[in-house]
């Protein structure tokens, strides 16, 4: 139970108390900001508390988003605030500050916004809250009192929720196709008393069921599959909306909705890769071929962002271009959708499912995520280049965790520190290299499951331990990640795909995925201000470069079934280990909340 205390002079016939009581607080009232203080006391430190002017006149969702959003540790609206916990304090402090005596009546007559303005100063994480066309204020007189009732009963605000529920920014598929009606099924989840979690995890649930339809390599399962597929996406844009609509946001909620994503389509992807298999098609590499390159996708919008997002005098011509751009309407819609985000591209996905063959789906996804990829990363590339932007320590610490560099790369950047300049193009030279060398030796080579294969990838291993020796706070240093990411995936895909017997391919699938979730994972952790998972996790891992090495040990030191059965142990052993930290973290007090409004293409 949350309490409210009313602190001012009462008003006979308000609803408020009642409105109050509906969003699940326990009234007190107050006379003065004496006894505001001891009521404050009095409420335990652990509770939610919020203070109310009884002259408030508003719409109910005005005071649900000031006083229930969990995200925040205090916000406001005029005539009501809240803190929590972690606010408390600065609250108390803020009352005890109140003076009393002449001459001080200014600062009493509404309470809650003399509190707003000493917790505004203090920096104690106050959020004002953006009304748009919902009411929220203050009337002193009863002319004032009865204009802010009109001013209510004129704006719906059940309609201001719903449209308010569904994100400002999405997709084409997502905003004209989706949306319209799943904003309808969240309300219908939030009055019987579905959380998103719930939701989360049906979304999940029913694209495993598609997925198995995928499996059965039947035309009617692949129906069903790309049926069951636009379902769960339905579900997965109801999630968030179930959220927003309802305030209902958690950590484990972040975690799940950030996860499931990712394990729905790869899930997908390999219940296409098992229904081809049943048909005579192996497609396992197109399937790991699109995860690698989807993955390779988000790593570039994450290293991107995080290097560019606190970054001064971040300005640059083609920024500029690009704003100017979105302020014609079909432009906006037409770049939203060449980058293929998750609407778009399930909804290609399950049409094809339906209609075609999985190799064809996968040609599919492969051609439109290489444009995409190309489109985007050419236009990040421009703009790094063309601005004049400082990055921070703290982008350079996300851009280093990202690299997951293990042990051996550690070594190599400690001994070659203080070499090269920080800021020049030094590291993603060296990183493409890193990716490069590897990768072009073991697509060419007749025979790369050889000794010969564990030198290259040792010398891969320096050039990245190179990469990563000094700070990465060049223009184009957010390249390292990515070229990282490429260079393992594919490393490990072109050798399953070499060693040319059954389930290499399908066992090279799991390991990558189980990394990918690492790398996921990182991503998490570090938009939620936590920073990366802890050093033993990613030296246990082995790092990029380390997990490189084992493999090309594996495929020079056995046969091509031993080396199959070690990837898939590798792949169980690394799914364990990260998924057992993950959980510990994720679950724990200290998590923080992702609430992510935007969305990974």
């Amino acid at each position: 139970m949350s309490t409210a205390i009313l602190t001012g002079p009462p008003v006979a016939g308000s609803p408020l108390e009642a409105d109050l009581r509906t969003l699940g607080f326990d009234v007190r009232t107050a006379d003065d900001a004496a006894s505001t203080a001891e009521l404050l006391a009095a409420v335990p430190a652990q509770e939610r508390v919020a203070v109310v002017d009884p002259r408030f006149v508003g719409h109910l969702h005005a005071l649900r988003l000031a006083l229930t959003d969990p995200r925040f540790p205090a916000a406001a609206v005029p005539g009501a605030l809240t803190a929590q916990p972690a606010a408390r304090a600065a609250l108390a402090r803020a009352v005890g500050r109140i003076p009393v005596g002449a001459g001080t009546a200014h600062l009493t007559d509404v309470l809650t916004d003399t509190l707003t303005e000493s917790l505004d100063r203090e920096e104690a994480g106050l959020h004002r809250v953006e009304l748009g066309s919902l009411v929220a204020t203050v009337a002193l007189t009863p002319a004032q009192r009865e204009d802010a009732r009109e001013a209510v009963a004129a704006v719906d605000d059940e309609a201001v929720r719903l449209r308010t529920a569904v994100k400002s920014r999405d997709g084409f598929f997502t905003t004209y196709c989706i949306s319209p009606y799943s904003r309808y099924l969240a309300r219908w989840c939030a009055r019987r008393g579905l959380t998103p979690n719930q939701v989360t995890t049906a979304s999940l649930l029913t694209a495993l069921i598609a997925a198995g339809c995928a499996a059965t390599g039947t035309r009617g399962g692949f129906v069903a599959a790309g049926l069951l597929l636009l379902f769960s996406f339905v579900l997965d844009c109801t999630d968030g909306q179930l959220a927003r609509y309802s305030l209902q946001y958690s950590t484990m909620g972040a975690w799940l909705d950030a996860t499931f994503d990712r394990a729905k389509e790869y899930a997908y992807y390999a219940g296409l890769a098992l229904g081809a298999a049943r048909g005579g098609d192996d497609v396992w590499a197109l399937a790991l071929g699109a995860m690698v390159l989807q993955t390779c996708r988000h790593v570039v919008d994450f290293s991107f962002n995080e290097a560019n997002h606190d970054a001064t005098a971040n300005t640059s011509p083609t920024a500029a271009l690009s704003d100017k751009l979105d302020s014609v309407g079909w432009t906006v819609w037409v770049r939203r959708m060449i980058v293929l985000p998750i609407g778009e591209r399930w909804a290609m996905i399950a049409v094809l499912t339906a209609l075609t063959t999985p190799r064809i789906v996968f040609y599919a996804l492969l051609v439109g995520c290489a444009l995409a990829a190309c489109y985007t990363t050419a236009g990040r590339v421009l703009r790094s280049l063309t601005r004049r932007a400082r990055r921070t320590d703290r982008a350079a610490q996300a851009l280093a965790d990202l690299a997951d560099s293990g042990p051996l790369a550690e070594l190599i950047a400690a001994g070659a520190r203080g070499r090269g300049r920080t800021g020049s193009y030094l590291a993603p030279a060296m990183a493409f290299l890193s990716a490069a060398v590897l990768l072009v030796w073991v697509i060419f080579q007749d025979d790369p499951a050889s000794w010969l294969t564990v030198g290259v990838a040792a010398c891969s291993a320096l050039l990245a331990g190179a990469a990563v020796s000094r700070p990465l706070k060049g223009a184009l240093d957010w390249l390292v990640p990515p070229f990282f990411r490429a260079g393992e995936y594919l490393a490990i895909l072109v050798l399953a795909a070499r060693a040319d017997v059954p389930g290499a391919l399908p066992a090279a699938y799991g390991l990558v995925a189980a990394v990918a979730y690492h790398h996921y994972d990182t991503v998490y952790r570090i938009r939620g201000g936590t920073g990366a998972p802890p050093r033993w996790l990613v030296r246990a891992t082995g790092g990029h470069e380390g997990r490189i090495l084992v493999v090309t040990v594996l495929a020079a030191a056995l046969s091509p079934e031993g080396f199959t059965i070690a990837l898939t142990a590798l792949a169980v052993v690394l799914a364990l280990l990260v998924l057992v930290e993950s959980i510990r973290f994720w679950v724990s007090s200290q998590a923080p909340a992702v609430h992510d409004e935007g969305e990974p293409a």
